[in-house]
């Protein structure tokens, strides 16, 4: 049946051989299946690239997306859009697309004008808030939901409301290949004449591999001829965060319990033709998974069909192709000893295994891939004869010109111009570092906060430099610290030598502020662990501070730490004493014409705020959380000029109360405080007004300001120190260079995410 009756192009987006993962497998076979089944049908590919160099893609890749860059999903949403295709069937995986929860995706669906079709190869009972947001704005933006299992059905109706006839129940595809008996294939991997077990797949401790290790044994003394293969390379996001440590540790499990010769690794990727011959020389295959909340599993979809007895731990689509009992047995979570009951009792009864085998393969025959590629057609066109939305014109001249600007590229010349091996230094003279100055832990705080920022938001060119200066400068937080009192130095000379015993309270907080944010988002396990006992380290201290920027730092720092690890009753009650010292500071001064914290604003305000909102929305209390959106919202109005732009308050006298207000010099660490403080905001409310707040703030460094001028080099990324009334201040110093970074790393993340209006300059 040809349901395309004239020719077609099908765009498929998705990660593509020959990347190895098993996504890029499937959309090649879907692709290729959806090709032969319909062979007036052209079918293109839009790729993800996980690495800046790409791969070496077949010609039915027209287009590719580098992972984490944002402006390649608008990209490719302009070359699908002039391509004019038909319908596009995205595969869809939380860890497959840049941003958090992979809602870089969603830049592209917000500007793809054909049907979407979205197979969904993960569906979460249990999603934390950002999966949630993608999630329910991916049902927004797709025609139809494909899922691969009746329980991923279920959980969509249930847990997002989606409706069941816009839902399709597709099986994983799999290989088309003949009923034939195990020993045919054993001969070539030298296990003639024995009973062979498989698990395939990539490795990582969530396969439960050591439990069914632990069963060999017992395995073993009822069927000695027994070998168990685990084949598959370790995850590569596993080995570059720890290498081997997981197979190493299986090896060494096999050995202590004396099954080492029956346990073979195979450590290498295979195509899909060597897969099914290990597959062919299979009697049966094990999955002792260890979390439930598993809709799909490719290697349990080809194992079952190619006619294999199956023994595994009850994931939900373990239980959904087994729960009947007629083609394999299902085991307890990390049970080694009922793996081996479940292995021994099959091999001992050859009768049954055959009968599991046929009733396997007889099933399998839905699931083959010219079938799967048959009912994706289906799910096409009703794609397209159920479109919900009216379809809109090719992007044209006028849609782009209501994008909002595109923020400069992020370029590192600069800063890492200002550091040397000991950490960045303070000052420049124009751009060039100043040696006399030294450096401080201030400045050093600030690039260790940037480099784990741009970890999650950076172009993949520059991953090979961040490593490198995150650990200079977290070097340089850990050698300032004096381990007896807890207090942080500020000032070191190019020497090395510091200048000080302690430092200021304001530096204190700023490091435990980036401490706390590499215990959160570092990537590196070396880098959070060594931040988690510095910041426990240095946390007593701060209760006996008086500087209320230094309690505000110290606060945003603990939201941050305690987003990973559970706040302990120390770090609660430090967390509740400087709270409570900055909402008397507020009780004791604030009034109706002056919503704010002091009788002066001075440096970092929005600082103030901003904790008071990170605490208040991240306990449920809503006084403190309204007391920071009310006083960051009458400093947006004192900081806005009446032509619209952004104004900081004057380092030169700042703002007295009932006093002068001084409107120079600048410094772009107000502006870049009012970033951060106006999207925290924004995350907090979905107000639309903390979204266009913080991007006027961030347009000051671009040239919206008092003299239409830009302080951001755009040749290296630095910036300059200030505005004067007459001037720039031609000086790129570490914290004017770090302001602008980080304001454009948080900018340019929020504008990625899912929370990002569409709208144009206020």
């Amino acid at each position: 049946m040809n349901l395309f009756p004239q020719p077609r192009r099908i765009a498929f987006l998705g990660d593509y051989v020959p990347r190895r993962c098993g996504i890029a497998t499937f959309t090649h076979h879907l692709c290729e299946a959806v090709r032969a089944r319909a062979d007036d049908a052209n079918c293109i590919v839009i790729a993800v690239n996980d690495r800046p160099e790409a791969y070496d893609y077949p010609p039915e890749v027209r287009f590719q997306i580098q992972q984490k860059d944002v402006d390649d999903y608008r990209t490719a949403a302009d070359e699908l859009n002039q391509s004019k295709a038909d319908v596009l069937c995205v595969q869809h995986e939380f860890g497959i697309y840049g941003g958090p929860a992979g809602n870089h995706l969603l830049a592209l669906l917000k500007e793809a004008r054909m049907p979407v079709v979205t197979t969904l190869h993960t569906v979460l009972h249990l999603p934390d808030d950002a999966q949630r947001r993608v999630m329910e704005e991916l049902i927004r933006h797709s025609d139809r939901l494909v899922v691969m299992a009746r329980k991923g059905a279920e959980i969509l109706k249930e847990i997002y409301g989606v409706p069941e006839s816009m839902i399709d129940v597709i099986p994983h595809g799999i290989p088309d290949v003949p009923f034939q008996p195990a020993d045919t294939f054993k001969g070539q991997f030298d296990v003639a004449g024995k009973r062979v077990l498989l698990t395939f797949g990539l490795l990582g401790p969530g396969k439960g591999i050591e439990h069914a290790i632990g069963a060999m044994p017992a395995i073993l003394e009822n069927h000695p001829e027994t070998v168990y293969l685990v084949l598959g390379a370790t995850h590569p996001h596993l080995v570059a965060r720890e290498g081997e440590k997981y197979r190493t540790s299986l090896e060494h499990l096999a050995e202590d319990l004396g099954v080492g010769d029956h346990v073979i690794f195979y450590n290498r990727y295979v195509s899909q033709d060597d897969l099914m011959e290990f597959i062919g020389a299979t009697d049966i295959y094990l999955t002792p998974y260890l979390n439930e909340a598993q809709i799909t599993s490719g290697t349990l979809s080809y194992v079952s069909g190619a006619g294999r007895v199956v023994v595994s731990t009850p994931y939900w689509h373990a239980q959904e192709l087994l729960g009947k009992g007629n083609m394999g047995t299902l085991v307890p979570f990390r049970d080694s000893g009922a793996i081996a009951i479940a292995v021994n009792g099959l091999l001992d009864d050859p009768g049954k295994m055959e009968k599991f085998r046929k009733n396997a393969y007889k099933t399998g025959r839905s699931a083959i891939w010219s079938s799967v590629a048959e009912q994706y057609l289906q799910s096409f066109e009703r794609a397209k004869s159920d479109r919900r939305t009216v379809p809109v014109a090719v992007l044209s001249k006028a849609a782009h010109a209501t994008r909002l600007g595109k923020f400069p590229p992020l370029r590192l010349d600069h800063v890492m111009r200002m550091t040397d091996s000991t950490g960045m230094f303070q000052h420049a003279t124009y751009n060039v570092p100043n040696f006399h100055e030294g450096y401080c832990t201030d400045d050093n705080a600030r690039a260790f906060i940037l480099c784990n920022l741009l970890e999650e938001t950076s172009l993949p060119p520059q991953k090979a430099n961040l490593m490198m200066l995150a650990t200079r400068y977290l070097a340089f937080l850990a050698a300032a610290i004096d381990i007896r009192s807890g207090r942080f130095r500020n000032f070191m000379s190019h020497q090395r030598e510091w200048l000080e015993t302690t430092g200021s309270e304001d530096s204190h907080g700023r490091a435990v502020w980036a401490l706390g944010l590499g215990a959160r988002r570092s990537v590196n396990e070396g880098h959070r662990r060594l931040c988690m006992e510095l910041v426990e380290r240095s946390l007593p201290a701060t209760v006996h501070f008086t500087s209320p920027r230094a309690w505000a730092f110290t606060l945003i720092g603990i939201s941050e730490f305690t987003t990973l690890v559970p706040a302990s009753e120390e770090v609660t009650e430090i967390q509740n004493q400087l709270l409570t010292k900055l909402m008397n500071c507020w009780n004791a001064c604030s009034a109706v014409d002056w919503p704010w914290f002091e009788d002066i604003v001075s440096y970092e305000n929005a600082r103030l705020s901003q904790a008071l909102i990170l605490v208040g929305k991240k306990s449920g209390d809503d006084a403190i959380l309204q007391t920071g959106l009310h006083s960051l919202r009458w400093l947006a109005g004192v900081q806005k000029t009446k032509a619209g732009y952004f104004r900081p308050i004057g380092s030169n006298g700042f703002k007295q109360r009932d006093g002068e207000h001084a409107e120079f010099d600048q410094q772009p660490v107000e502006a870049q405080a009012m970033v951060s403080a106006c999207l925290d905001a924004h995350r907090a409310t979905k107000d639309d007004f903390w979204w266009r707040e913080a991007r006027r703030a961030l347009e000051w460094f671009l040239g919206r300001n008092d003299l239409g001028i830009a302080l951001h080099d755009p040749a290296t990324g630095g910036c300059r120190d200030g505005l004067h009334h007459n001037r720039v201040n031609e000086n790129q110093g570490a914290e004017s260079t770090l302001a602008f970074q980080i304001a454009l790393a948080e900018m340019t993340a929020a504008e990625q995410s899912l929370t990002q209006p569409t709208l144009a300059h206020a």
